[in-house]
């Protein structure tokens, strides 16, 4: 039985954001990141150091060209840096500017980190950051320096997104589009990023009926089955060991969830015809056109307690699709939630329990700004991996849910911060004139192997660095 729209352990109450809304999670340091709009964040360890890494989006009408106070300059939003050891207190170390642009188009939306060592034709010593470039493509870097980057390869791409590294295999799975012989604005483009300063190329990779087929003109619009496929968002590899990649197609509609296997993706042959591109796939989910998959999360080998005198079935392998809301006050779309499918039979996967936060009484669809879901945390670091996720969800704040029984996930904290004077306004028409409010838009969140939680804001109020308290704690194994 699929659980119901589940009620939250707690409800915020109806009010503006002027101060943080809170339980079983608080507040241990924070920076307004130059009040850049902010996306991805990633954190590595270096040595004794903890970097975080902020991939940002483009510029906006009001202001496209942010200061950074290190160079005195103004620069188009890229990736902010920034030393995370003492969490209390980020030390911002370097902005890299990215491309000029609004919202997707610009910016540097996507960044990763692996070490030196993983990469068989690396220097061992070093650190890499691989990020996306706007509309221009990607970016390979030496940040052995975090303070110093040093700009190593380009990848020319359009429409670049939500990219994956495997810091094992030096494999890099990139999000990019409308390169021929494709038509969807984005697809998955293989590459080897061994030699992180001589990236190989190995395949392209996409839905069949996303390509340009012999003879077909570029502007035909039709696939396998009339419409062009819904267009990826990204994907999640577990690597050469669990020989699987969950590929999330669409946003806020369209939903598909794509199960790979791994090695026939990479061993395949490139050329994109149906046959080929249907050769990996091992089974698909297609959702409710209704939602998304923005962030297809794999929990393979949960243990189910319920389950666990049952013949068949007491482990079983899961997704967490999260899908993405993009309208501001709830209009003119569908709720976006969490939902959980059981893909243990990877050709019948099924969605199994879903989540979201009830609106009222917290009253965020009048709060302001986008209410609903967009990403989780996707650290695979065993101190929360298959116990909790943390979920962003726009005013909403962060999440966190008990999943250790994915069947019946909870909610047990939340945390969402206080807006500030750099807090940027979003708008709705009514009535033909705009109607602007400031809200949080908590965008994305990561996790660290401490135990620490990074949220970082697209309404330009920065990052928050937070940690579990009390039964949240307590479910992680924490002290």
């Amino acid at each position: 039985m699929i659980a119901g729209l589940l009620t939250a352990a707690f409800d915020p109450p109806a009010a503006a954001q002027t101060a943080p809304e809170a339980a079983n999670m608080r507040l241990v340091g924070s920076h307004d990141l130059q009040a850049r709009s902010a996306y991805q964040p990633t954190i590595h360890r270096q040595g004794s150091r903890f970097i975080l890494y902020v991939g940002h989006h483009g510029g906006t009408e009001a202001e496209p060209k942010p200061l950074n106070p290190l160079t005195g300059q103004q620069e188009f939003n890229g990736t902010s840096i920034l030393d995370v050891t003492d969490p209390a207190k980020p030390v911002y170390l370097a902005h890299i500017p990215g491309e000029p642009g609004l919202d997707e188009d610009g910016g540097a939306q996507m960044v990763r980190v692996c070490d030196g060592r993983g990469l068989k034709g690396a220097d061992p010593a070093a650190f890499y950051m691989l990020r996306t470039q706007g509309n221009a493509g990607h970016q390979v870097f030496d940040v052995s320096d975090p303070a110093k980057p040093r700009l190593l390869a380009r990848i020319p791409a359009g429409h670049t997104h939500k990219n994956w590294w495997e810091c094992d295999t030096g494999i890099a799975y990139l999000v990019s589009g409308n390169q021929p012989p494709w038509r969807v604005r984005r697809m998955t483009q293989v590459f080897d990023l061994n030699d992180p300063a001589h990236p190989k190329h190995i395949r392209d990779f996409g839905l069949p009926g996303q390509q340009i087929k012999e003879g077909e003109a570029p502007s035909q619009q039709h696939g396998e089955h009339g419409a062009i496929p819904t267009e990826l968002h990204g994907g999640i590899s577990t690597g050469p060991e669990g020989n699987r990649i969950y590929f999330g197609y669409g946003t806020n509609a369209g939903g598909i969830v794509q199960i790979v296997d791994r090695k026939k993706l990479i061993e395949g042959p490139a050329a994109p015809s149906d046959e080929n591109l249907r050769a990996p796939e091992l089974g698909r989910l297609v959702m409710s056109p209704l939602v998304g998959a923005h962030t297809a999360y794999p929990l393979p080998g949960m243990a189910i307690p319920d389950f666990a005198r049952d013949a068949k079935g007491a482990t079983r392998d899961m997704v967490m699709i999260v899908d993405e809301a993009l309208k501001n006050e709830c209009r003119d779309e569908a709720r976006q939630m969490v939902w959980f499918a059981d893909v243990t039979v990877e050709s019948q996967p099924m969605v199994v329990s879903n989540f979201t936060v009830p609106e009222a009484p917290g009253g965020f669809c009048s709060r302001g700004g986008r209410f609903g879901s967009h990403s989780s945390n996707e650290s695979m670091a065993p101190v929360f991996h298959k116990k909790l996720a943390f979920i962003a969800w726009f005013n909403a704040g962060v999440r966190a849910l008990d999943i250790r029984n994915p069947y019946r996930p909870r909610e047990v904290g939340f945390y969402i911060p206080a807006i500030t004077e750099r807090t940027a306004p979003r708008c709705v028409t009514v009535d033909g004139q705009p109607r602007c409010k400031r809200a949080i838009q908590t965008n994305n969140v990561e996790s660290d192997e401490r135990g620490y939680v990074y949220i970082v804001d697209r309404a330009n109020t920065g990052v928050h660095v937070l940690e579990v308290t009390g039964e949240a704690r307590e479910i992680a194994g924490l002290r």
